[in-house]
């Protein structure tokens, strides 16, 4: 009769060691969760990278090519003014 009660038995303990692994062991649901979030954190990261190196090589580009920038740049951030040019300044 106690053969009869083994096999379910056993049955019964694989079943709980497999739910314990899906649920705590590596791999498991909430790891699985966990490693989606930071991908989705990482994704947005990199898109945001993406637009500032895009943004930047653009600026590069228009550095490279064109001294309009250069001489903007210098105006705005700089406050030059070319030779016999009368600069104005009003203050607020």
């Amino acid at each position: 009769m106690r053969a009869r009660f083994v096999p379910p038995l056993i049955l019964v303990l694989l079943l709980v060691i497999l739910q314990w692994q899906l649920w705590n062991g590596r791999g498991s649901v909430r790891e699985v969760a966990q490693l989606r979030t930071q991908l989705a954190d990482q994704k947005d990261a990199n898109a945001k990278a993406a637009l500032n190196n895009e943004r930047l090589a653009s600026e590069v580009n228009d550095l490279k090519d064109g001294l309009e920038m250069v001489e903007e740049r210098a105006r705005a951030e700089l406050g030059m003014v070319k030779p016999n040019e009368v600069f104005v300044q009003i203050a607020r």
